[in-house]
């Protein structure tokens, strides 16, 4: 169930601090426990997973799966849609329990590419600029966009980016990888530096922040307002905070959280996995990652790590 609450001026925190710490939108997993305690490691926003906006529209099962209170603010609820009526009706429901509204432009998913949503977004600025359009005409809450830069042409991702700063979106994320490049690869700074002085509108970079100084270069590099990391506090939820791994206190936190919000136990399962792979080694790993259960999860990290169920 979704809970009206206090929410928070995005555009203000621009204003206020010159780099912010951002989660980015990560599938199954920036749900609501996860959320609340990157707010103890100085995440400044936090999106949700990706929505589908035609669906969200449609279904109360599916607008279910969206929970927010008071201590998760700012929080951005980022959709994926074709359809910029489906996009404005979406967004309508969610707009009171929400700080910002985000439409993915930078899935690099196939399916989502043959769904015409996502990256093939990006390479259509007449497209995103109607559902731009769609989305501020419906809703008086900030909203923006999150692409990646175009795979053989930065002209494009240039125009795009400007068209929608002309429809009046309120920040942008850049991705500085194409939707073909592994995440292995790196990060184009000077695509994202060239799309951050392109626009007068804040600008959010995504990708390849593992540790703050990876954050701390991504700024030096690029000069942007804020990093956006997903893997990176998957693995670790402080690195903003300067730590080096997931400190225990911050998983047993987790625990405690995520038995109280009722979250499945494949996700509770794989979000300790990811914290806890720099500290175990790799026979625990996977004696770990075998565990079918929550008690026995509980159980495993109240002998070996003192970590208790409050």
């Amino acid at each position: 169930m979704v809970y009206e609450c206090r929410r928070q001026s995005i555009l203000q925190l621009f204003d206020e601090k010159p780099r912010l710490n951002v989660c980015a939108p990560m599938v199954r997993y920036s749900k609501g426990a996860f959320r609340e305690i990157l707010r103890d490691y100085n995440v400044d926003i936090a999106y949700t997973p990706m929505i589908l906006a035609d669906v969200f529209k449609s279904s109360e099962f599916a607008r279910q799966d969206y929970t927010t209170n008071d201590r998760d603010c700012p929080v951005v609820v980022q959709f994926a849609a074709h359809d910029p009526v489906d996009l404005a009706h979406a967004a309508q429901l969610v707009a009171p329990f929400a700080d910002g509204i985000d439409l993915n432009c930078g899935c690099p998913q196939k399916w989502a590419y043959k769904e015409r949503i996502g990256a093939y977004l990006s390479e259509r600025p007449e497209t995103v600029q109607d559902m731009v359009r769609a989305v501020k005409g419906a809703v008086n809450i900030p909203c923006s966009i999150k692409i990646r830069k175009h795979p053989t042409d930065m002209r494009q991702t240039v125009e795009l980016v400007r068209r929608a700063e002309r429809m009046g979106i309120d920040w942008i994320t850049i991705h500085g990888r194409t939707r073909h490049q592994k995440s292995t690869e790196p990060v184009d700074y000077e695509a994202i530096k060239l799309v951050k002085e392109s626009v007068s509108m804040p600008v959010l970079a995504n990708g390849g922040i593992f540790t703050l100084d990876d954050a701390n270069e991504m700024y030096d590099k690029t000069g942007v307002a804020g990093a956006m990391s997903a893997r990176g506090l998957l693995m670790n939820p402080a690195l903003f905070a300067g730590h080096a791994y997931t400190p225990l206190e911050c998983v047993e936190r987790y625990v405690n959280l995520a038995l109280a919000y009722g979250t499945p136990m494949f996700i509770f399962h794989h979000h300790l996995m990811f914290m806890m792979e720099s500290v175990m080694s790799n026979v625990e790993r996977r004696t770990f990652n075998c565990l079918s259960s929550i008690p026995a999860v509980l159980d495993h990290l109240s002998r070996y790590y003192g970590i208790c169920c409050k």
